[in-house]
């Protein structure tokens, strides 16, 4: 499976399923929608669904 890392504001790093086409789509469609929407991942491992403000992310690069 492929997978993105997010860099958030915050500095955390997350790792999230989907190419880097995929979740810059992803987070530029939020990004587009009403003020507040958040954008939905599949989280890379077990660790399930996450959400994201996609005014948080820094970068977008692949994942390992």
């Amino acid at each position: 499976m492929t997978t993105s890392k997010l860099l958030l504001t915050t500095g955390d790093l997350l790792e999230v399923e989907g190419s880097i086409d995929e979740v810059t789509k992803t987070l530029e469609n939020a990004a587009r929608s009403s003020a507040g929407t958040l954008a939905r991942f599949e989280e890379s491992g077990e660790l399930g669904d996450l959400a994201v403000n996609p005014l948080q992310v820094v970068t977008v690069r692949p994942g390992d």
